[in-house]
């Protein structure tokens, strides 16, 4: 296996209309640091969370401070603080049990949206006759399949890829994949809505819920909007969060990688498409797994929640 390792002092670019980005770069650089929290929760805790493969694919990104973080090699300390860590195991373990209970249900078609890192094709006990799709960039699943190869990890469903752009005729690329619109299947959007636009957004459920059969499952986050002038506090922590890993020599620019302004909150949005939804808040699921509360929550992540629905039309 090859790594692609890139100088610790990569800045990742703004977004833009029509970018493109690895993992290294961008939004993709954010895939890249989930995978690293992840990394550092399956240390900390592999009941609740077990990505075994989160470490190796962040190390062969490249980013030497991602790397380190991700191996232990660096303590997390004030980078990656306990708000994000337990952030990372409640909602990992939210996506995996969503698609495990909708493929007790009978599905046998899952789709990852923005898929990243995500390791859940080789990673759950998925039954006979799953077909996982997962779909980004070109650039994005090619390294991830590259990877996992080197390593010798195998899919424990049938994987498909789907190289597609969200903005472009995904899908089209789905459907060329062998995606069935006719029968019902679980999509994920996870960590995704907020670095689209507000109409991005919306077109985004409204496709979902055009290519869904009934009986189909969805999960993903519903943020609440922004009170007066909450999104400059955010911006502030975000910039605060990005001017910690500057200071170790790797520059996210975080809050130039996020849309703002005001958008569609997805739960109601969903169950107007006719998804039946039901969620808990980031708070209720740290709760529920036995976890400390959040101490500071500038970001307001207390409050997000993570939705699943079932349309029933």
């Amino acid at each position: 296996m090859t790594s692609s390792r890139r100088t610790s002092s990569r800045r990742t670019s703004s977004r833009r209309d029509g970018d493109t980005w690895d993992l290294a770069s961008s939004v993709g650089a954010t895939a890249t640091m989930a995978a690293m929290t992840r990394a550092i929760a399956t240390r900390a805790d592999d009941e609740l969370i077990d990505d075994p493969f989160a470490e190796p694919l962040v190390r062969a990104v490249g980013i030497e401070l991602l790397t380190r973080l991700a191996t232990g090699e660096e303590p997390p300390g004030d980078l990656v603080g306990r708000a994000a860590i337990d952030g990372a195991k409640v909602r990992t373990r939210f996506y995996d049990e969503f698609f495990l209970d909708a493929a007790d249900t009978g599905i046998t078609q899952a789709v990852i949206l923005a898929s990243g890192l995500d390791s859940r094709a080789y990673r759950l006990p998925w039954p006979a006759g799953t077909v996982v799709y997962e779909l980004d960039q070109p650039e994005v699943v090619e390294f991830k399949t590259r990877t996992l190869a080197g390593l010798g990890a195998e899919p424990t469903a049938r994987r498909r890829v789907v190289a597609a752009d969200l903005r472009d005729d995904w899908p089209a690329a789905l459907r060329a994949a062998g995606f069935d619109p006719a029968r019902p299947a679980a999509w994920s959007a996870e960590g995704l809505l907020g670095y689209l636009p507000p109409e991005a957004q919306d077109r985004l459920l409204d496709t979902i819920t055009e290519l869904s059969a009934p009986g189909s499952r969805v999960a993903t986050e519903s943020r609440p909007n922004p009170r007066p002038g909450e999104e400059d506090r955010t911006k502030q922590s975000l910039n605060r969060i990005s001017e910690l890993f500057r200071s170790a020599d790797f520059d996210p620019d975080m809050a130039k990688l996020r849309y703002f302004g005001e958008r569609n909150e997805a739960a109601p949005y969903l169950a107007g498409l006719g998804w039946a939804v039901t969620g808990r808040t980031v708070r209720e699921l740290l709760a529920a797994h036995g976890l400390p509360p959040l101490e500071e929550d500038d970001l307001r992540m207390g409050e997000v929640r993570y939705v699943r629905g079932e349309l029933t039309k």
